[in-house]
C-alpha cells in the first residue's frame, strides 16, 4: 500500500512559492513600495 502524502516538490512550489504569492495583492503592493524582502 502506498503512503498518502506523496511530496511533489514543483507541485508545491506552483501552490506556495514565490510565483504563485506574486500576484497575491500584499506582494505586489510590497513591490510596489521597492520592499528588501518580499515573502519569508
Amino acid at each position: 500500500m502506498k503512503r498518502t502524502y506523496q511530496p511533489n516538490n514543483r507541485k508545491k512550489a506552483k501552490k506556495h512559492g514565490f510565483f504563485a504569492r506574486k500576484g497575491t495583492k500584499i506582494v505586489s503592493r510590497r513591490l510596489r513600495k521597492g520592499r528588501k524582502e518580499l515573502t519569508r
